[in-house]
Formats: C-alpha cells, sequence, structure tokens
C-alpha cells in the first residue's frame, strides 16, 4: 500500500509495425488521462520496419529501443521508468476514461496489482461472451489484452515477464501474480481490438487460444507455445 499523495504512473507501450493506430493511441490516453497523474509514456520499439518509430517523435514520447519480443520490450521499459506505478498497454488495446486515477485509487487502496475488464471493437456475440468472462477474479480469465498495473516495487520483487517466452508472456506473469499478492479486477473496460478473429476466424482462434492454455497447463515450454502458435495463429 503507498501512502504517498503524488503516486505517478509510467504506461509502457511495445510496439512492433503500429504506425496506423499509434497515434490515434497517444491521442486517446491523452484525452483520457490527467496530466497530473502521467509520469511518461514509454514506447518499447522491437525493430519496426515501418514509420512507427518517425510517428512516436512528434508525439511526447519516451522511445527506446528493444530486442524485439513483448517480454523483452515491456521489461526494458520497466528498467528505466521513473514511475512508482507501471502501466503494461498493447498497442491495439484502449483505456478507459480516468484510467490513471481509478488505477492510483486503487493502489492507494492497498492493491500493487492488477487489470481492466475487456471488451472487443466487435459486436460478435461470441466475443462479448468471452469478453464478459474477463469481470471473473481468475487467472484463466486473464491476459494482456486488458492491460496491467503494478507496482515497480512488486515488478521488481517478481523479477518482471519471462523473457523466455515470446508469446503467452502475460498470462505467465499474471499467474506468478495471483500466487504472491492480492489481485483485482477493475470493474471499467478497456477496448481491444478483434482483428485477429476477423481475420482468422473467431471459432479458430479461439479454439487455438484454449489449446495454448491447455498445453501450458499440461506442461509444455516456452518454446513449445510460440511453435504451435506459429503453426495457427500467424497471419
Amino acid at each position: 500500500m503507498s501512502s504517498s499523495l503524488s503516486s505517478k504512473i509510467s504506461i509502457i507501450i511495445p510496439v512492433l509495425n503500429e504506425s496506423h493506430i499509434l497515434a490515434g493511441l497517444i491521442d486517446l490516453i491523452k484525452k483520457n488521462s490527467s496530466t497530473n497523474t502521467i509520469e511518461e509514456i514509454i514506447l518499447v520499439d522491437g525493430g519496426s520496419t515501418d514509420n512507427t518509430v518517425e510517428i512516436a517523435v512528434g508525439l511526447d514520447l519516451k522511445i527506446i529501443s528493444s530486442k524485439k519480443g513483448r517480454a523483452h520490450q515491456m521489461n526494458t521499459g520497466a528498467k528505466i521508468a521513473k514511475g512508482e506505478i507501471l502501466y503494461f498497454l498493447h498497442a491495439d488495446t484502449l483505456p478507459p476514461k480516468k484510467f490513471d486515477n481509478l488505477i492510483i485509487k486503487a493502489y492507494k487502496a492497498g492493491n500493487n496489482t492488477g487489470c481492466f475488464r475487456m471488451e472487443f471493437d466487435s459486436k460478435n456475440l461470441f466475443l462479448r461472451g468471452f469478453a464478459y468472462l474477463s469481470k471473473i477474479n481468475h487467472t484463466l480469465c486473464r491476459g494482456g489484452d486488458q492491460s496491467l498495473f503494478i507496482s515497480k516495487q512488486l515488478f521488481e520483487q517478481e523479477n518482471g515477464f519471462d523473457e523466455r517466452y515470446q508469446i503467452y508472456e502475460d498470462s505467465e506473469f499474471i499467474r506468478r501474480l495471483y500466487k504472491t499478492t492480492k489481485f483485482i479486477v477493475l470493474p471499467q473496460k478497456v477496448i481491444t481490438s478483434a482483428r485477429k478473429y476477423r481475420e482468422k476466424g473467431w471459432i479458430n482462434v479461439q479454439f487455438h487460444f484454449g489449446m495454448i492454455h491447455l498445453k501450458n497447463y499440461l506442461g509444455a515450454g516456452p518454446n513449445d507455445l510460440y511453435l504451435y502458435y506459429q503453426k495457427h495463429l500467424v497471419v
């Protein structure tokens, strides 16, 4: 629990070729937050070959480079973050209004880590039902698309994201957090892209995500999960 009256948030966004959505994301972050709560927005580029970095230069961001892979990128951002609270946000996920104040309020109430509920940018009834499950406070209902806030102190204590994982890094880290601390699910919703579901088919994508969860439960390692993902879900 923090007693600080000036707790600030470092927003960490891993990116790779996100030029088409980056400006809109940063604009919404600024509209949906207060000017005195955000310490910095750290964009961690994993080697974009489009003009993601060029666009970022004009958006008042702290831009750094990292080895490709979200786990590497998010850990790299966390190392230089100055905020007392870290907020990890995927580039295709939009945070709710006043997300910063909601996070700080939860943090000051003694919650050192948590996420928001989620909804997709789609009217598909299946996806709506799937997103509804994000209200349940259980590891099976967690994922990186819901964003993640965590005190920097706790992040460092838990050694951050496991960089062996090229996918599933969020789920693996959150499962560790569930074992060692109280994890809170805030009722407000982020809006995340259903792009992969539209491109690959919602039944197909959900089946293979389910298989990845099952394979992990049965003991598959990071490389096995990545090879399965590459085979079935890479567009």
